[in-house]
């Protein structure tokens, strides 16, 4: 297809002249040694290092490239809590209602809190709060999403209604969908400068972040723990490990029990505001119930669209997510169909096998990851949550304490059966299943 051939294989955010992530990385080499010692430079590593740097804690950040190359600054930027219909159960299936509603009720509060800490912290990372609507692929994914609204309605308070078709137009440009649920509380930021404020914010309070610097082994034990790169040594009282879906083999405990899965978003070229409008009248974030999740939203400006899904490769795999995306952009949006893709990247979000987010601590090395394709949120809220618990303060208690960090036998880190996961997911939503 031709008029994919020209399109910028990197983030539509970082070009934002504003995304100046170098700037805030350390010229200079780590110390020798310091109080906390923090494995990726991410939402989760940097939130940790603000909150431990305020503190009084010497810190310093690690990373394998520069903060936020991960999907930190990848991520499409809409954020809510996460609800679907795969995570819910599947967490009802591992550890009963009760506790699956506890940590779906945590889910919303890293929501409202992040909320509160880019208000308070005034950080202008474009954060609007205009909801989400989530399209109906097919008429009985309708019935199951209002079962769905009214539980979570009843149950954890949740801000939503159901939109039948007859009025969806109200919501969204497209005539795919059987209706859907709207989500009144979710909302859409520029990733790129949410990452870059946590980041100035980390490092005006004192933390000192450096970038090429991939770890290669953490060793000792608790309160004498050394962290080693391919040219340094840093000795701390604790380390955490904020890699998620980047966590390197040779953190092999860690790696064993994410799984790996890649996230492809493209952004169109610059489109009529009128044109913008048509296709999301409330300007609002969007999704579906296609067991293949797609995502959708307006860029912050209002002249694009950002659109992005799983990818079925493993690798970085451009030419085959733009090919893939587009044409279900072009599904969803027929009137799209002469529009350009300008813009096509990727990043690795960390799923886990019991579909919930990880917080803990193993052999003195505190870890929070796997947030299952909805780290916005969680991530800034999870590593502030690791530094507490660091800093002995009950705040830092979740609802994730308690929950065991499974593998699976023979499971490296290596994702092997995604391909074959994806291929039936599609044939599941080709089917309405």
């Amino acid at each position: 297809m031709a008029e994919f051939e020209a399109f910028k294989h990197e983030p539509f955010w970082w070009t934002d002249p504003r995304f100046q992530p170098d700037s805030y990385v350390q010229p200079d080499t780590p110390p020798k040694k310091v109080d906390v010692v923090i494995i990726g430079a991410g939402y989760t590593g940097l939130s940790a290092a603000l909150t431990l740097a305020r503190a009084g804690r010497s810190v310093v950040v690690l990373d394998a490239e520069r903060p936020g190359w991960g999907c930190s600054a990848r991520n499409g930027g809409l954020l809510g809590p996460s609800f679907h219909k795969l995570g819910l159960k599947g967490l009802e299936r591992a550890y009963g209602k009760d506790k699956a509603r506890g940590i779906m009720r945590e889910s919303l509060d890293s929501m409202r809190s992040l909320i509160s800490f880019v208000e308070e912290e005034k950080i202008d990372c474009e954060l609007v709060m205009r909801g989400r609507f989530r399209g109906a692929v097919h008429l009985k994914h309708y019935d199951n999403l209002a079962r769905q609204v009214e539980v979570m309605q009843k149950e954890l308070g949740l801000n939503a209604h159901m939109v039948p078709k007859s009025e969806q137009h109200y919501e969204i440009g497209s005539d795919l969908y059987h209706g859907g649920a709207v989500y009144e509380d979710d909302g859409t930021l520029q990733p790129a400068l949410l990452l870059q404020g946590i980041l100035s914010k980390a490092t005006e309070a004192g933390a000192k972040v450096y970038g090429g610097q991939a770890v290669q082994d953490v060793s000792g034990s608790a309160g004498e723990l050394e962290v080693r790169t391919k040219n340094h040594s840093v000795k701390a009282s604790d380390v955490i490990v904020a890699t998620n879906g980047y966590t390197p083999k040779n953190l092999k405990w860690f790696r064993q029990r994410i799984i790996p899965i890649r996230s492809a978003v493209t952004a169109t070229e610059e489109l009529p505001p009128e044109k913008i409008v048509e296709l999301s009248p409330k300007l609002r974030g969007h999704g579906d119930t296609h067991r293949l999740v797609f995502y959708y939203r307006p860029s912050p400006d209002g002249k694009r669209m950002v659109f992005g899904g799983r990818a079925k490769d493993l690798k970085d795999n451009p030419r085959e997510y733009v090919a893939y995306l587009g044409a279900a952009m072009r599904r969803i949006y027929p009137q799209l169909q002469s529009a350009k893709i300008e813009y096509a990247w990727s990043g690795v979000v960390a799923y886990t096998f019991d579909h919930a987010p990880h917080v803990g601590k193993i052999d003195g090395v505190h870890y929070a990851m796997g947030y299952c394709g909805s780290g916005v949120g969680r991530a800034v809220y999870f590593g502030r949550k690791t530094a507490l618990k660091i800093l002995g303060d009950p705040e830092g208690r979740t609802e994730l304490d308690d929950l065991p960090f499974n593998s699976r036998p023979f499971y490296s880190g290596s994702p092997w059966f995604m391909p074959f996961m994806i291929r039936w997911h599609a044939f599941a939503d080709r089917m309405g299943w």
